[in-house]
């Protein structure tokens, strides 16, 4: 018997990516220009401190100068790279912009890619690219610089898919109740709780329900008790009634009580975790997309357990390139969308590789391809069911077959009850 998707899933459609790095840019050339900023006002103070020659200090400070003349080319350097990533980023943005005004829908699928890979880029260089300034004399100024690039990493590695509307077989949710369809739970009374991302917050309905209910964060963003940043995904703990949420913008995963959200807990720290998911014996999985890596986790345990991935970014069987959303069935098989190898791997319990059970012929649109693989689903005989948003599609797998076959979509972008506008997320 063949599972389909949940009649109140079957209208779930969203928009493309486009607004999401939209707003992304501009966050990010905010930060480039603070970034500047608080470079220029670095050396500006040292330079300062410098002149200050009858200064107690000055043991400390003529190390602080030193550093500076040795690494004033570097500096200048270091300034330029920022500003010509600035520029770059700009003119992606501005593309972004003339498309928009026009509606074509295929030229801005083309440079939502062109500019989802500029940002992996950036992401990288980054990363590299260290502030040269370091000495023992502590300078605010190159403090709130590395604050600055670690920001922009942030922001640049949250892209959201923004619903235009989720509508049920009853109700229309109201258009002022924007969600981001990041993770998605269902529960015994099949109220659904979505985790709206870029609201900061975790939103319940309730079948027959015309509003939904904030049941963590909606705060604003930040990382305090009642609050959230960029949020996920979320799963439900039946052993201790708890919410278990990934929390993105603040790179750690989080657990509280459904009776009382204010009581929550840091039950994994340091991880960008887009995935998460929970075994029959309440073993929490998390994907790790920044250490290309899945662990588990039993309550009270910080570090965890590698179960898949971990030995770098790549393509061996061994390895994983930025895991995204997980599920895990009966026999603890794992079931990972590895994002960027655009398939989807199969780990089975204490396996030191795992086997791609769909996809892995690189990214497309042929039947043994997929195009930026999202969401990931086993039936109860081991279909592999894959939110293949890049081809506006759910296709489903038969393990060891070469190629899946379309179950919902795969006309094309669009919003006719044939089509799709990339799907991340269902229930069967």
């Amino acid at each position: 018997m063949d599972c389909h998707l949940s009649e109140q899933h079957k209208n779930h459609r969203t928009v493309p990516m486009s607004k999401g790095i939209f707003d992304i840019t501009e966050k990010l050339k905010t930060k480039f220009k603070e970034a500047h900023t608080s470079l220029s006002q670095a050396i500006t103070k040292d330079m300062h401190l410098t002149d200050m020659n009858d200064n107690k200090n000055i043991q400390s400070i003529t190390k602080t100068f030193d550093a500076l003349q040795k690494n004033k080319t570097t500096t200048e350097n270091y300034l330029k790279q920022l500003n010509i990533k600035q520029k770059t980023l700009s003119d992606h943005n501005g593309q972004f912009e003339n498309i928009l005004s026009t509606n074509d829908h295929t030229q801005l699928l083309d440079n939502k890619k062109s500019l989802t890979n500029y940002l992996e880029q950036l992401m990288k260089e980054l990363k590299e690219l260290k502030s040269p300034i370091k000495t023992e004399y502590r300078i605010e100024g190159v403090d709130q610089l590395q604050t600055n690039i670690d920001n922009i990493l942030k922001q640049a590695r949250i892209v959201e898919l923004i619903p235009e509307s989720i509508q049920t077989n009853k109700n229309k949710f109201q258009q002022s109740a924007v969600t981001v369809a990041g993770g998605i739970f269902i529960d015994n009374d099949k109220s659904i709780y979505i985790a709206d991302s870029l609201d900061h917050r975790i939103v319940k309905w309730t079948t027959n329900s015309n509003t939904g209910q904030i049941v963590g964060g909606g705060n604003g963003k930040g990382n305090k008790n009642n609050q959230l940043y960029n949020p996920t995904n979320i799963i439900y703990d039946e052993k201790n009634n708890s919410f278990i949420i990934s929390d993105g913008g603040n790179n750690r995963v989080i657990q509280y009580s459904d009776k009382n959200q204010t009581n929550q807990e840091i039950i994994i720290s340091t991880i960008f975790c887009l995935g998460l998911t929970i075994d029959k014996n309440g073993f929490i999985y998390a994907s790790d997309y920044e250490n290309h890596e899945v662990r588990r986790y039993k309550q009270g345990d910080k570090k965890g357990e590698l179960v898949a991935g971990g030995n770098g970014k790549g393509k061996n069987l061994n390895q994983l390139n930025c895991p995204y959303y997980i599920f895990i069935d009966e026999d603890f098989s794992l079931y990972i969308s590895d994002h960027d190898n655009n398939r989807v791997m199969k780990w089975k319990k204490d396996a030191k590789e795992g086997i791609i059970v769909a996809g892995g012929n690189g990214e497309g649109n042929s039947l043994k391809q997929l195009d930026n693989p999202y969401g990931v689903i086993v039936d109860h005989l081991g279909q592999i069911y894959v939110a293949d948003a890049g081809n506006h599609r759910v296709i489903r797998w038969r393990e060891g077959e070469k190629e899946g076959e379309v179950v919902v979509g795969g006309n094309g972008l669009g919003n006719k009850s044939s089509q799709l506008n990339f799907p991340h997320w269902f229930i069967i």
